[in-house]
C-alpha cells in the first residue's frame, strides 16, 4: 500500500493488515529499516525524523508471520511524502432565484497541524504556510496570536509577514503542552483587515521520551498461607507520563524474579495489563516461607522489549497464618503433687509446641480435663507468655479420702484448625497427682454447741461435755482443751475429756449476756508435727430465775413547795424477766414515822404507783422517801428502795427556780466548810501576787532614778505609779495652777520648745483658763484642752508630746531646765527637794549643788 507523510518526526504513518489468516493473530516485523517500527497490532511509527533528499517515496518491506505454521509472508509499503499545502480561502458560485450568479465568499480553514515533540531539526522549523488570494492585487502582512505566539510561551511559533509561512523555533513537549491554539490574522499595509482571522491548531505529537514509574518503591501485601492458586494477592501500579492513547503509554508488566524459590520458582503470576498478583502454584507455607520478595517490571511501547522502555520495583508479600498446626504436648504424662486442704495452688506445668505463629490466636493454647476430675477440683489456666497450662487446685482435697489423681488432659486453640486438619494423638496428655498428708486441725462437733440452763448455777456444776475429733485418722494423736475466751470468767474445762463445769455463778443480768445468750470460746490442740489446732463456740441460754429484787424509778424526782397537783407517778424497775417481775406491791416503809404522817402511796395498777403529799406545803430541800417494792415471782422478792424528792420554789409555770439553793441545803456541814476555806485560800493567794507585783514595780522604779551623773536624765522619761508620796506631798496650794496675772515680769521664765513638739505654721487657739481663784476648773479646763488638741489638724501625731501654754510664759512654777537656771530673777533654792524623799534625790543633786 501507498502511505503518504509530511516530513513528521516519531509519528504514527499507517496501520496494516493480513488477511486470510484464518482469523489467527499475525505478528508483523519490518525489513531491514531503521527508521520505522511495526506494533504487534500492524501499527507502523517513524523511530526518526524522515528526510527523502528529494524523493517522493520510498518502499518499506513489513514482514507477517503465522504463529502456528511459523509460515513469514513480505508485503511491501510505499510511502510518499507530501509537501504542506498552501491553504487559500475559496469562493463558491451560487445561482439566485432570477437566474443570475453571485459569487459568496468564504471563510478559510486549515486543519490540525500534526508536530512531533523533541524535534532535533534545524530550526525553526517550517510547519505550513497560509496565503490569501487578495494578495494577487495589494501587499498583505502575516501574523499569529496566542499562546506560544505572542503570549507565554512567547515566541515558539513564528510566521513571516510577507510569505505567511508559519515555522517552529524549537523542540515540543507533550507533557508540558500537548496543543496549541493560534490565529492568523491578514491585513494590508495599512492595518485593514482583509481576512476574517483563522484557527490553526498545532497538536504536538507523543514520543516514547519517558520511563514507566511505580506510585511505590516497594509494595506489600499478604495472602494466607495454603491459599489456592489462583487467589488474589495484591495490585502493582506503574504510571507513564507519555500519551496512554498511545503505544508509549501502554503499559505491560512482568515478574523478573523470586526469592525464595521454594517450594516453586514460579509462585505467583501477574496480570500484565491491570498488575495483579495471584497465586499460581500451592503449597504456601508460613512455617517453611514466611515472605516472598518479587521484582516487578513495567514496560511501555505494549511491553516490546527493543523498543519500550522500562523500570522495576520490589514486592513483598507476606504470608499470613491460619490455624494449620495443633498445639502438641511435649510430653505425653506429667507429674505433680499438692498438699491436703490447699486451693489455688500450681499443681504443675503442662508444655506444648505450637508451629503457628506466637501469641495469635492459632497459636495460643486452651486446656481442657477431659477424664479424671468428676469434682471439678481442679482448673487449668494458660499462661499468655509461654503458653504452658497451670494445672491448679481450686477446691481442697481430703488425703483421707483421696490420696491420688490421674487426669486427661486435651490442649487446642483459641480458633478452630483449618479445613482438613485434625488433632493428633500428642495433643492429648496424662497428668499424674499425688495428695500429700498434712497435720490438721482437730474439729469440734458440733461448732457451735448450744445448751439451755436455769441462771444462778453455783460453782462446781457440771453443764456439758464438749470434744473434738482429729481429722488425721491414719495419725495416732491425743487431743488437749484449753479455754480460749470467756467474758465473765464462769467457766472451765477438763484438757483431757473436754467436761465443762462452771467455777462462778451464772448470772442472766450480767452485762455479758446479750439476748440470753452467753458464748464461750474453747481450743483443741493435737501433738502432731508441727502441732494443728482447732477452736469450737459453746452457746449457753440461761434461764431467768427471781434473783433481782425491783426498785423504784424514776430515783429522784421535783416538786414544788406548793405543789399543785400534789401527786407523782412512780414505777418499779426488775431486771428479772416476767413472771419474776410484774405485777408490783407498792408500800411505804413504817420508818421514819414522818413518812406516812406527810406522805400517802396508792396503788394504780400492777406497774405503777402514786406518791401524794398529805400536807399542803414543804420546805424547800432533798427528802428520801423509802418504798418498799415486792415482785410477783414464784419465790417474791421485796426491797426497800429510796425515792429523792427534791422539793424547791417554783415560777407561775410549775418550774423550779432556786435549785442552786436547794443543792447547797443538801451539802452537809464539813463540804460547806471545806469550800469556804478554798476560797479564803484562793484570796489570800491573789492578795499576795498583787503586792509581789506592786513592790516589783517600786524596786523597778527607784533603779531607774539611780542612773549614773553622766547619763542625761533630762532625756528620760520616769513613770511614776503613785500620785502622790508621802504627806508632805500632799500638802499643796492648788491656786498655784491658776493662771498667773500678777507676776512679775522679770520673774516669768519663757521656755524653750523644741522643733519637733509643734510644727512651725499658725497655732491652734486653745483655750485660756479663767483667773478665778477656785481650783475645781482645772479639770474643765483640761478636758477643754484636750478635745480642742484632738480636733487640732496642725498638732503633732498621738505619740507626740503636746505642749499645753500653761507651762510656758506666765506659768508659776519655774523652768527646771538648766539653760534657764543661770538667768532666773533671783537665786533659786533645790535644797527642799531632798525633803520630799528619796525619790527627789537625783533632782536635789543635780540643781541643789550651788554655783559649781
Amino acid at each position: 500500500g501507498s502511505i503518504f507523510f509530511a516530513g513528521l518526526c516519531h509519528f504514527k504513518v499507517a496501520k496494516l493488515s493480513f488477511m486470510d489468516c484464518g482469523g489467527e493473530k499475525v505478528w508483523f516485523d519490518v525489513g531491514d529499516s531503521s527508521a520505522f517500527r511495526v506494533s504487534e497490532n500492524g501499527v507502523v511509527y517513524t523511530l526518526k525524523c524522515l528526510s527523502l533528499s528529494g524523493k517522493e517515496e520510498v518502499v518499506v518491506i513489513i514482514y507477517a508471520q503465522d504463529p502456528q505454521s511459523k509460515q513469514v509472508k513480505p508485503s511491501n509499503a510505499t510511502l510518499t511524502q507530501r509537501v504542506p499545502e498552501i491553504l487559500f480561502p475559496w469562493h463558491s458560485v451560487v445561482v439566485r432565484g432570477d437566474g443570475t450568479l453571485k459569487r459568496v465568499k468564504r471563510d478559510w480553514v486549515i486543519p490540525p497541524i500534526n508536530v512531533p515533540e523533541n524535534s532535533r531539526g534545524q530550526f525553526p522549523e517550517d510547519l505550513v504556510r497560509i496565503r490569501s488570494d487578495r494578495d494577487k492585487n495589494r501587499m498583505l502582512r502575516y501574523s499569529v496570536t496566542g499562546p506560544g505566539a505572542d503570549q507565554p510561551p512567547t515566541g515558539i511559533f513564528i510566521i513571516n509577514p510577507i510569505s505567511g509561512q508559519l515555522s517552529v523555533t524549537k523542540p515540543l513537549d507533550r507533557e508540558h503542552i500537548s496543543n496549541f491554539h493560534l490565529r492568523a490574522h491578514a491585513v494590508d499595509l495599512n492595518g485593514n483587515q482583509v481576512e476574517n482571522p483563522i484557527d490553526i491548531v498545532i497538536n504536538v505529537i507523543d514520543q516514547n521520551d519517558n520511563r514507566p514509574e511505580f506510585t511505590h518503591t516497594i509494595f506489600n501485601g499478604s495472602v494466607p498461607e495454603g491459599s489456592k492458586p489462583g487467589s488474589f494477592v495484591m495490585t502493582v501500579t506503574a504510571e507513564d507520563k507519555d500519551d496512554p492513547k498511545t503505544a508509549n503509554g501502554m503499559l505491560r508488566y512482568k515478574i523478573l524474579s523470586q526469592n525464595p524459590q521454594s517450594p516453586s520458582s514460579n509462585m505467583f503470576t501477574i496480570n500484565n495489563k491491570t498488575g495483579d498478583i495471584i497465586t499460581v502454584a500451592a503449597g504456601l507455607d508460613r512455617e517453611k516461607v514466611t515472605q516472598y520478595t518479587l521484582i516487578i517490571q513495567a514496560t511501555d511501547m505494549e511491553g516490546n522489549p527493543t523498543y519500550g522502555l522500562s523500570n522495576t520495583a520490589t514486592t513483598v508479600i507476606r504470608i499470613t497464618d491460619v490455624n494449620d498446626n495443633p498445639p502438641e504436648f511435649t510430653t505425653d504424662t506429667f507429674f505433680g503433687e499438692i498438699h491436703e486442704n490447699r486451693v489455688n495452688v500450681i499443681v504443675a506445668n503442662l508444655t506444648v509446641t505450637d508451629k503457628d505463629q506466637p501469641h495469635t490466636p492459632a497459636w495460643s493454647a486452651v486446656y481442657r480435663i477431659i477424664a479424671g476430675d468428676p469434682t471439678g477440683r481442679f482448673s487449668i489456666p494458660t499462661d499468655p507468655t509461654t503458653n504452658e497450662g497451670l494445672l491448679t487446685v481450686v477446691k481442697p482435697i481430703d488425703f483421707e479420702l483421696t490420696r491420688s489423681f490421674m487426669l486427661t488432659v486435651e490442649a487446642e486453640n483459641e480458633v478452630p484448625l483449618a479445613r482438613g486438619i485434625h488433632l493428633p494423638r500428642q495433643s492429648t496428655a496424662t497428668v499424674s497427682v499425688r495428695i500429700l498428708d498434712i497435720n490438721e486441725s482437730p474439729e469440734f462437733s458440733p461448732n457451735p454447741k448450744s445448751i439451755k440452763l436455769e441462771e444462778g448455777l453455783p460453782a462446781g456444776s457440771l453443764l456439758t461435755t464438749f470434744t473434738a475429733q482429729d481429722p488425721d485418722r491414719f495419725m495416732r494423736q491425743t487431743i488437749r482443751y484449753s479455754k480460749m475466751y470467756d467474758p465473765a470468767n464462769w467457766l472451765e474445762i477438763d484438757p483431757v475429756n473436754g467436761r465443762i463445769s462452771t467455777i462462778a455463778i451464772l448470772d442472766r443480768e450480767s452485762p455479758y449476756v446479750k439476748n440470753n445468750l452467753y458464748n464461750v470460746t474453747f481450743m483443741a490442740s493435737d501433738n502432731g508435727v508441727p502441732p494443728a489446732s482447732g477452736t469450737g463456740t459453746l452457746q449457753m441460754y440461761l434461764l431467768d430465775i427471781n434473783d433481782n429484787a425491783p426498785h423504784v424509778f424514776p430515783p429522784e424526782v421535783e416538786m414544788c413547795e406548793k405543789p399543785d397537783p400534789n401527786a407523782i407517778n412512780i414505777t418499779a424497775n426488775d431486771p428479772d424477766l416476767n413472771p419474776n417481775a410484774g405485777p408490783f406491791a407498792f408500800e411505804l416503809a413504817n420508818r421514819p414515822s414522818d413518812i406516812r404522817r406527810n406522805w400517802t402511796l396508792s396503788r394504780l395498777n400492777g406497774e405503777h404507783a402514786q406518791l401524794r403529799l398529805r400536807i399542803g406545803s414543804l420546805a424547800s430541800g432533798i427528802y428520801e422517801i423509802p418504798v418498799m417494792i415486792t415482785d410477783s415471782g414464784n419465790l417474791p422478792m421485796s426491797n426497800i428502795s429510796y425515792l429523792r424528792v427534791k422539793v424547791c420554789q417554783c415560777d407561775h409555770h410549775g418550774d423550779c427556780v432556786d435549785m442552786e439553793r436547794i443543792i447547797a441545803a443538801g451539802l452537809g456541814t464539813g463540804a460547806i466548810i471545806a469550800i469556804l476555806i478554798c476560797i479564803i485560800i484562793l484570796l489570800v493567794l491573789v492578795l499576795l501576787f498583787v503586792m509581789w507585783m506592786k513592790r516589783r514595780d517600786k524596786e523597778r522604779q527607784a533603779k531607774q532614778l539611780l542612773i549614773d551623773p553622766e547619763d542625761d536624765v533630762r532625756d528620760n522619761i520616769l513613770k511614776y505609779d503613785e500620785e502622790g508620796g508621802g504627806e508632805e506631798d500632799q500638802d499643796y496650794d492648788l491656786s498655784q495652777l491658776q493662771q498667773p496675772d500678777a507676776l512679775e515680769p522679770e520673774c516669768v521664765k519663757v521656755g524653750i520648745r523644741r522643733l519637733d513638739e509643734r510644727p512651725l505654721h499658725h497655732e491652734h487657739q486653745y483655750p485660756l483658763r479663767s483667773a478665778a481663784p477656785h481650783p475645781g476648773d482645772i479639770g474643765d479646763f483640761i478636758h477643754e484642752g484636750l478635745k480642742a488638741a484632738d480636733n487640732d489638724p496642725t498638732a503633732p501625731p498621738y505619740d507626740s508630746l503636746l505642749v499645753f501654754d500653761y507651762e510656758g510664759s506666765g506659768s508659776t512654777a519655774g523652768s527646771l531646765s538648766s539653760l534657764h537656771s543661770s538667768s532666773s530673777c533671783g537665786d533659786q533654792d533645790y535644797d527642799y527637794l531632798g525633803d520630799w524623799g528619796p525619790r527627789f534625790h537625783k533632782l536635789a543633786d543635780l540643781y541643789g549643788g550651788g554655783d559649781d
